[in-house]
């Protein structure tokens, strides 16, 4: 069995998408599609810069779905592999369950990309500037790293936000009580604790002001059931129905990212088979979740796209 995944955010960089769409007709109306949908010229962002403007929440978000959607689309229309026939499942990591709705035809493309777009916006806005912080947590298992979070965060918030695999969890919440976990780091046995260059707090209770506009914004454009199941990140468990999944979409933004646990959960529903769009990200959090022997491919370029065709 296969599954279809997505990354989130982080795996933008300048020059994204540039090289697939000099290579492929069927990239560029993607990227498009997505400039005409926002009424601004992404692409253009994507391709030169500047990367604090790319960087930007409400920015990464959709050019990061973009990115993946195009790459999927040359799948399908040059190599003639469509995920219906070919993913029994999709799944992706944070924003990217977005792009793995939209790869599923739960959500169109232009809808998918004004979501995003309204997401980034929404959760640059829930906690102002310099109130809140994320690190990552090198060496950390999650419990370990609960236990740390509970201890630094001394009344304030601070939380687990991604469960990415057992060696990194990621954590989130008010500036001074994330710091105080990056303090603490060596007297739980953690390796290494790392401030992420972020923007906010995603992932924890700070977010609710984020989660309440997109129950509005999912109010009004509600997904349609997938094609095939999407293993969501707040319960690592497959779902079709199109009400639920508009829930979970909700839960997200303040949820925790169960990405360990979505790979095994795949795995063990007998998915042997994951292909990345758009990133080499998730791929080794994969190799590293899985308790036995999976294949990861990852599709940026042309040439991993028609490799990929000819294996299929």
């Amino acid at each position: 069995m296969r599954a279809f995944i997505f990354p989130g955010q982080g795996s933008q960089s300048v020059g994204m998408g540039k090289a697939l769409a000099e290579a492929s007709s069927v990239a560029r109306e993607v990227f498009q599609e997505v400039d005409d949908a926002l009424g601004q010229h992404l692409f253009k962002l994507m391709s030169e810069g500047p990367e604090d403007q790319l960087t930007l929440t409400e920015n990464a978000q959709p050019a990061i779905m973009a990115n993946a959607i195009a790459t999927l689309r040359v799948l399908e229309k040059e190599g003639g592999v469509t995920l219906a026939a070919k993913a029994d499942y999709v799944a992706g990591h944070s924003l990217g369950e977005y792009s793995a709705l939209c790869a599923a035809g739960a959500f169109d493309l232009a809808t998918t990309a004004r979501l995003l777009k309204t997401r980034g916006q929404a959760m640059q806005a829930a906690v102002p500037v310099g109130v809140g912080a994320m690190a990552a947590l090198l060496g950390a298992d999650i419990d370990t790293a609960q236990k740390l979070a509970d201890t630094a965060a001394d009344g304030e918030v601070c939380t687990v936000a991604n469960d990415n695999d057992p060696s990194q969890v990621v954590i989130s919440g008010h500036k001074g009580a994330v710091e105080r976990a990056v303090a603490l780091v060596k007297d739980y046995g953690i390796k290494r604790g790392v401030l992420l260059p972020v923007s906010a707090p995603f992932h924890c209770p700070l977010m609710q002001p984020a989660a309440d506009a997109m129950a509005e914004a999912l109010g009004t454009n509600p997904p349609a059931a997938p094609l095939v199941p999407v293993v969501a990140n707040v319960t690592a468990a497959p779902v079709s129905d199109a009400a639920e999944i508009r829930d979970l979409l909700v839960q997200q933004v303040t949820g925790r990212v169960r990405w360990r646990e979505s790979v095994r959960a795949m795995e063990d529903i007998g998915v042997g088979q994951f292909v990345e769009f758009g990133g080499k990200v998730l791929g080794p959090m994969v190799k590293r979740s899985a308790s036995g022997e999976v294949e990861v491919t990852s599709l940026i370029s042309m040439d991993d796209i028609e490799a990929l065709i000819k294996a299929l």
